[in-house]
């Protein structure tokens, strides 16, 4: 399947097409490993972005800092639903609005910061991965908005985000600053 690294079907909208637009942006690759990488990435990034760190392409897009924030966010939240789901029996997974969280809670955010939370949660969740059996990562919760989800489907498709949204923060800034 071509997967246009772009645009990504809405998650609420089309969840399943959702799960599987991010599961082909992972491919047959290893999700630690990918997952790995990514702080290394947006850190790169934060450096090449300089004064442009901040800049929106469109008033509708994300600067490099907010895809940054979002990915933190998303890890924040991942790292609790991951551990809901290995110890709890089909808990509930509710929804966020990634729009609201990013205009709202990181309006003046140093990217350091936000990179120390990140590399703070990632390892973490990266070697709760690792060591969790097959019937661990088979464990299920129930998404708000896409149903069941294991462990494992939620731990690949977070590669898949990063992905998606690491090309988003390449794209920015190569728009604003003229990459």
């Amino acid at each position: 399947m071509a997967v246009d690294e772009q645009r990504s079907p809405d998650p609420i909208d089309d969840p399943k097409a959702y799960q599987s637009y991010l599961l082909a942006l992972l491919g047959s690759d290893d999700p630690a490993v990918v997952q790995e990488g990514t702080a290394a990435t947006m850190q790169a990034l934060v450096d090449r972005a300089g004064p442009d760190l901040r800049t929106r392409p469109e008033p509708t897009e994300w600067s490099v800092l907010q895809c940054l924030a979002h990915i933190v966010d998303a890890e924040i939240v991942m790292s609790g639903r991951f551990r809901f789901v290995l110890a709890q029996d089909e808990p509930s997974l509710i929804g966020y609005d990634q729009d609201l969280w990013v205009d709202t809670l990181h309006v003046d955010d140093d990217p350091e910061d936000l990179l120390r939370v990140f590399e703070a949660l990632r390892p973490a969740n990266v070697a709760l991965w690792r060591a969790a059996t097959a019937e661990q990562r088979a464990r299920v919760g129930m998404h708000a908005e896409r149903g069941p989800e294991s462990f494992d489907l939620a731990f690949r498709m977070i590669a898949g985000h990063d992905r998606f949204h690491v090309a988003q923060a390449e794209r920015a800034l190569a728009s604003v600053a003229g990459f």
